[in-house]
């Protein structure tokens, strides 16, 4: 018997509102926010039905008493995609922070690195023959 269920990553970020517009830029769609009027402190956002959450750093340390980082390279959201020069672009295009240009790995994949606008990692992956 599985005791966990429905995993989930929250990234940290300084300006909620912000990282959930690229995110949903990106074809995301919002599945959850609190408060659902004015500057949320949590949302969740959703892709292929994979969920992951954005929390304010200041709701972090002033509702839960942690001290969440809010900025650079502590997670990577990785992003599947049939062409990673064009999601590369796009992501700087969105703001992003170029970090590796698209390479080949392990001799059938296509990768490539940016920074979202918090600093976390992002990876576009595309399977080559």
């Amino acid at each position: 018997m599985n005791f966990f269920r429905t995993p989930q990553v929250v990234l940290f970020t300084r300006d909620i509102d912000r990282a959930a517009t690229f995110y949903c830029a990106l074809g995301f769609e919002e599945a959850f926010r609190t408060p659902t009027a004015g500057t949320p402190i949590h949302v969740d956002l959703v892709l292929d039905e994979y969920r992951f959450g954005l929390a304010t750093e200041t709701s972090t340390r002033e509702d839960h008493g942690l001290s969440p980082v809010a900025h650079g390279q502590r997670a990577a959201v990785i992003l599947w995609t049939d062409d990673v020069r064009t999601g590369y672009s796009r992501l700087i295009e969105l703001g992003a922070k170029p970090i590796k240009t698209p390479e080949p790995w392990l001799g059938h994949l296509l990768i490539a690195w940016v920074e979202d606008l918090d600093g976390h990692l992002i990876q576009v992956v595309q399977a080559v023959n």
